[in-house]
């Protein structure tokens, strides 16, 4: 089961990829890890610099997939991105979370784009 999770993971990633290269993202890094957490895209849009959570079901019998990235993955999301942003001296620009969440199914996949999923009080 963990290897078809991955399988559905990866393509919900390639996916969200191509959909925001559409929508004027420049992907800057995908799957970018330290010891502190793993944040799937990263992405620029306008002046901001995107740190975006995929999330892919294949149904929402379970709820939409967005509403898997609770309180806990949000924490973990920020330090890494602050992380991300320390080492690559990224301190003058605008920082944004965006969730994309993707519901597959037999026909097309539903892509939606939540931009400002979440946010930081204060500097990241």
């Amino acid at each position: 089961m963990k290897i078809f999770n991955k399988i559905i993971g990866d393509n919900g990633e390639d996916l969200a990829a191509s959909y925001l290269k559409k929508h004027k993202y420049k992907i800057l890094c995908r799957n970018f890890t330290c010891n502190i957490g793993e944040i799937d895209i990263i992405g620029k849009n306008e002046d901001s610099i995107c740190f975006i959570e995929v999330k892919t079901r294949q149904s929402n019998y379970y709820g939409y997939p967005s509403e898997a990235v609770n309180f806990y993955k949000e924490k973990k999301i920020i330090k890494t991105a602050q992380y991300y942003i320390c080492k690559n001296k990224l301190f003058n620009y605008s920082i944004r979370f965006d969730v994309v969440e993707i519901l597959l199914n037999d026909y097309k996949p539903q892509i939606n784009l939540i931009k400002n999923a979440f946010w930081v009080n204060g500097y990241v």
